[in-house]
């Protein structure tokens, strides 16, 4: 009668804490636990152990999944959830443990040491006793790890220092694990010391960084909770600990220097990575010596090393970010016994506990970006640049006062071939990728232009997914400096230095298509100052191509332009700038669609592949193909032109309507505009004559305006630049058409000229409405 009760009254007990606990993350973790071992029978919970050692976990579903804790594997284990236990014959933990006073409970758990040190210390009355209390009692392994002198020292003195250092775990109220809130602090029953509360998203408390590691077993008079350390006191603040300890004074100057360390005096809960006195000796006598002269680096360095959450190493069981004071963040991590930041052993000394937060001792010192020169900012993968810099005597020019960005190409950008270059023009294509002022990736905008150092303006393309500029489109990485910002390409960036038409002219592979944009009178649409994207055929994609046949095409003028500009659209597009494995749609100049993606790093147009690339313009771009293209949806009305096409038009079979001519295509949307206006020179009026181009560009659709953008002129240059400058423009340019993705079956169909169907969706390709568009914004 006497068990029944007792399992009767330990189940109504425990009930309502367990209930009460489901929404704090140690309980979660349990329950997890729970169902990953739901088949070994109830109340069973599963674990996992780090291979080599006695560590234990209730794992979060990311080390679970893995098999891992901190980079070690980890095996499976089945125990008896926290109040469970099993009984003879009966599969799973069918039974509640018994409920006994915080001495018992003691026993029950496993914590046999800290119950006898209880019993020799004269303690045992006292939890036996009356009373409402929370024991942290650590694990018979975690006396064996006690420091040798210290445990010497209280066994010796069991009266007194045993018996403080007991009541030093304890606190005269039962707190369940749902009640040990993150941040809190607890006031212990030895001398009102404190105890720093920790409870982190992935399950793991810890008080005074020892984990629980066995926690919620309830007593009649209290809550046990099982821990992995003995706890020491803890007085002193974080600043307290560096201005004593001889082997942080490196630190203590820099801090004293950037104002800091009064910060780790203050109440708050830090996570201090401590370099020690090696870590500053390693650094380069120049660079400490740069950042301690300079208060916003040397503030920026301290605080780099100063999270404003406290993190225990018990409580890290795998990599995360972490916000500094500073503001960037670093990643700690732990590789089986040792802490790691940013991917590196060098925590020496962890968990010093301090009222304000922990302190970890490493022998490394972490220099964030902002304390570097914009020079020092590269990572392994621009060594070349940066070698080359230093090498040409570019970084030696860039002062340390100054505002700078650097264009930094991959090491891969780089051939054999360009090294080899002649160190004078070398240097050239280097300052070509330095700006001489400060700009961040979220300060630039299409149709920006940036000055290098070595004259030359940059023009800057910003698409769905891309920021480019001119060929060279950016990767991840854009880091800022002291002095600058530093921003990662994927090429070489060359400058534009020719026309379009210049490009074609100078290039005999084009000479066939050059002619006929002659006799099409198209010249000067090439010629003149323009934003577009040509898509230019070489010599071969006219091969079969008669003198007689040249003739027929040249005396249709309408079929030969309509022809020509389905080859140029209207806006600058980088190949590298489309997103890879996507379609998009641009509108040609004479009116029908391009199919455009990159597939592998190279650019299909309409399922042709482009021969080469991103030739950059000074007045757009061309991409070079083998193909002559034709729009699948125009028709021909010429038995003579039907069989000129079908020699060289293969890959699509073409439309035939008899009678069907080609729409006339005038040259308003690019015309050249004489204007005469006399202006002062020397004191004498003088008449100017002056071509001025005008792009006009009209978009319909629903809340819609279109964009005028009008070139030339001084007059209108200071018009502008004065526009400019006193307030924002938006641009906003959309490539016309459906602008949803199409896959590749219904792309082969358009080139086909079938309809699209209707019931496919809409997807945007550029934001906005179902046009794909790209947003200029001008400061």
């Amino acid at each position: 009668m006497k068990i029944f009760f007792l399992f009767t009254f330990s189940t109504f007990f425990w009930s309502p804490f367990e209930q009460a606990a489901a929404s704090v993350h140690y309980d979660k973790i349990l329950t997890h636990s729970r169902i990953r071992a739901r088949d070994q029978g109830q109340n069973v919970c599963a674990l996992q152990q780090v291979m080599g050692t006695k560590k234990k976990y209730f794992s979060t579903c990311r080390n679970w999944y893995q098999g891992a804790i901190c980079g070690k594997k980890a095996t499976v284990l089945y125990e008896c959830c926290p109040g469970y236990m099993k009984m003879d014959g009966m599969r799973g933990c069918p039974a509640v443990a018994p409920i006994d006073h915080v001495y018992g409970t003691l026993g029950i758990v496993g914590a046999t040491s800290t119950q006898h040190y209880s019993d020799i210390s004269k303690l045992r009355g006292e939890l036996e006793g009356r009373g409402s209390f929370t024991f942290f009692a650590p694990s018979s392994e975690a006396w064996e790890q006690l420091n040798s002198e210290i445990h010497r020292n209280l066994i010796d003195n069991v009266n007194i220092e045993l018996y403080s250092a007991l009541h030093h775990h304890m606190v005269n109220k039962r707190m369940l694990t749902k009640d040990l809130k993150n941040g809190m602090t607890l006031v212990s029953m030895y001398n009102d010391q404190k105890l720093l509360i920790n409870h982190y998203p992935n399950g793991v408390v810890t008080v005074n960084c020892a984990r629980v590691i066995y926690g919620n077993q309830i007593a009649t008079n209290g809550v046990v909770h099982v821990i992995d350390r003995v706890l020491t006191a803890v007085g002193n603040t974080i600043q307290d600990f560096i201005e004593v300890e001889d082997d942080l004074s490196s630190l203590r100057a820099a801090a004293i220097t950037s104002d800091v360390l009064d910060i780790l005096g203050k109440p708050g809960h830090y996570t201090l990575f401590a370099p020690t006195n090696e870590a500053f000796e390693r650094l380069p006598r120049g660079l400490l010596e740069r950042i301690m002269g300079d208060k916003v680096a040397s503030e920026a360095l301290v605080k780099f090393h100063i999270l404003n959450t406290l993190q225990c190493s018990e409580a890290i069981t795998g990599g995360a970010a972490y916000e500094t004071l500073e503001g960037n963040t670093v990643e700690v991590g732990c590789d089986g016994e040792s802490l790691t930041v940013n991917g590196v052993k060098m925590v020496k000394r962890k968990d010093i506990v301090t009222s304000n937060g922990v302190i970890h001792l490493i022998d490394e010192v972490l220099i964030p970006d902002s304390a570097k020169q914009v020079t020092e900012l590269g990572g392994a993968q621009q060594t070349t640049f940066t070698d080359l810099m230093i090498q040409l005597g570019l970084a030696s020019s860039l002062r340390p006062e100054g505002q700078y960005t650097l264009l930094v190409p991959l090491n891969g950008a780089f051939s054999d071939d360009t090294l080899r270059m002649d160190q004078r023009r070398l240097k050239t294509i280097l300052q070509n990728h330095i700006i001489n002022v400060k700009v961040g990736l979220n300060e630039l905008y299409n149709g920006q232009e940036l000055e290098t150092i070595g004259g030359k303006l940059l023009r800057v393309f910003l698409y769905r997914t891309a920021v480019c500029i001119e060929n060279s489109c950016m990767v991840r990485g854009s880091k800022e400096g002291r002095n600058g910002f530093i921003h990662i390409l994927r090429q070489i960036i060359n400058p534009a230095e020719k026309t379009l038409h210049e490009m074609l002219r100078n290039d005999k592979r084009f000479s066939v298509f050059l002619s006929l944009v002659k006799a099409a009178d198209l010249d000067d649409v090439l010629s003149q100052p323009g934003k577009w994207t040509l898509f230019v055929p070489t010599n071969d994609a006219f091969k079969g191509l008669t003198d007689d046949d040249k003739d027929i095409l040249i005396r249709d003028k309408n079929a030969l332009r309509n022809i020509l500009l389905y080859h140029l659209t209207q806006g600058v597009f980088i190949g590298s700038g489309f997103e890879p494995g996507v379609t998009n749609i641009l509108k040609t100049i004479q009116g029908g669609k391009l199919y455009l993606k990159t597939v592998n790093d190279t650019l299909l147009i309409n399922e042709l592949k482009s021969r080469e690339s991103d030739l950059m313009a000074t007045n757009g771009v061309i991409h070079v193909i083998d193909k002559l293209l034709y729009p699948a949806d125009l028709p021909v009305g010429n038995d003579q032109l039907l069989t000129i096409l079908k020699k060289l038009i293969k890959y699509i079979q073409i439309k035939f309507v008899r009678g069907s001519a080609f729409k006339e295509i005038p040259l308003t949307f690019y015309k050249p505009i004489i204007k005469t206006y006399t202006k002062i020179i020397d004191g004498r009026p003088v008449e100017v004559t002056e071509k001025k181009v005008t792009e006009e560009r009209i978009i319909q659709g629903p809340e819609i305006k279109y964009t005028r953008i009008t070139a030339g002129g001084s007059d209108n240059e200071e018009k502008l630049k004065k526009l400019l400058e006193d307030e924002v423009t938006k641009v906003t340019k959309f490539i016309e058409g459906d602008g949803h993705l199409l896959e590749d079956e219904e792309i082969k169909r358009l080139l086909q000229g079938a309809p699209v169907r209707k019931e496919q969706p809409t997807r945007r390709t550029q934001g906005g409405t179902a046009r794909r568009r790209t947003r200029l914004a001008y400061p």
